[in-house]
């Protein structure tokens, strides 16, 4: 490490409804305030001690704090003239795993590394992915409409083990959710843009052969990142290809997935049952027809999300690219500017 030290800038974003975070709730979970940032860095001191940080909301002194930039760790930006903006910028971590929101990446100035937060969200999310895969096994989204139809009826279940749930988007979240599928006794499918094993999958297939995947699925796990390719990648035809009685649950993108199609499928009963946790626009409109489906559990966004943890764990996949960085090595997280994640 040099004695020069690294100008670093934190942009975190107010709550408004058309940016993330989009509730008063969510900004309290994502922001990054001096408190946190010392918190984290008391854990990394020979690093910490190489930095110059500056901390802000939104766009506030954004100018003056980006001239001397070296690193920036923000979920948007200002992207217009980026390179005059930021001259000494080398890299950018994004605090969020998608990044579909600054597509097309043709504004990252030459030279200029991006890295998303991968990783931070997969234990939460494969909790979550574990419930509702046994929500939905246990028929949970009806007994839900039938409360709020004041209908008492007795829907039984069977234990899960033996059941095959295919998972479409086998990131680091959709791989911890195989994993918990796995060890509930549950034969997992998985879908990745290449199809290449994991031990936590049971047979792995690439995206152009989803046709065969889905009929054999008794759920359907949705953790897609939005990209040109991922664009309502689970249409009409293919929701049309599930087995009749699939449950379906989506913590991708809403953009991936038909859901004016899988919503014909909840009221005509060929699908017995949704957890979506991700739409577009989000918040949810109170006069979206989504919250009257029946069938259908409406999550506001929060699968993935740890409340407590998720800036320290955002602050030590920063602090540990850091010290990659000032030693000269890969950083972790690359985002592909081609693909879009």
């Amino acid at each position: 490490m040099t004695d020069k030290k690294t100008r670093v800038h934190f942009k975190s974003n107010r709550h408004a409804p058309d940016t993330f975070p989009n509730t008063p709730e969510g900004e309290e979970v994502f922001t990054i305030t001096p408190e946190r940032y010392e918190t984290a860095a008391a854990h990394y001191p020979e690093v910490a001690a190489s930095l110059d940080v500056s901390i802000d909301m939104d766009t506030d002194h954004w100018e003056e704090k980006m001239a001397d930039a070296e690193v920036l760790v923000c979920w948007n930006l200002p992207t217009d003239n980026l390179a005059q903006v930021a001259p000494e910028l080398k890299w950018i971590h994004i605090i969020g795993a998608g990044v579909e929101h600054l597509n097309p990446m043709t504004w990252l100035p030459d030279g200029v590394q991006l890295v998303n937060n991968k990783g931070v969200h997969a234990t939460k999310a494969g909790e979550f992915g574990a419930m509702s895969i046994l929500m939905l096994h246990s028929h949970m989204p009806e007994i839900v409409h039938n409360q709020r139809s004041a209908k008492y009826e007795s829907l039984y279940s069977t234990p899960i083990a033996g059941k095959t749930v295919a998972v479409v988007g086998v990131g680091n979240i959709g791989r911890s959710v195989a994993g918990h599928a796995k060890r509930l006794g549950l034969h997992v499918l998985g879908v990745s843009r290449h199809g290449n094993p994991l031990d936590e999958v049971d047979e792995m297939f690439a995206q152009d052969k989803v046709d065969e995947v889905l009929p054999r699925a008794d759920y359907i796990f949705n953790a897609m990142p939005f990209t040109s390719e991922t664009r309502n990648f689970l249409n009409r035809e293919r929701l049309g290809l599930l087995k009749h009685g699939a449950g379906v649950i989506n913590i991708g993108r809403a953009r991936t997935m038909d859901y004016d199609a899988l919503c014909e499928k909840l009221q005509d009963g060929s699908v017995s049952g949704a957890i979506l946790d991700v739409f577009d626009p989000e918040p949810l409109p109170q006069d979206s027809h989504f919250w009257n489906v029946p069938n259908l559990i409406v999550c506001p966004h929060i699968s993935a999300d740890d409340g407590n943890a998720y800036v320290p764990d955002t602050l030590d996949l920063f602090f540990r690219n850091m010290r990659a960085y000032l030693n000269g090595e890969p950083l972790l997280n690359p985002v592909n500017p081609s693909l879009g994640y």
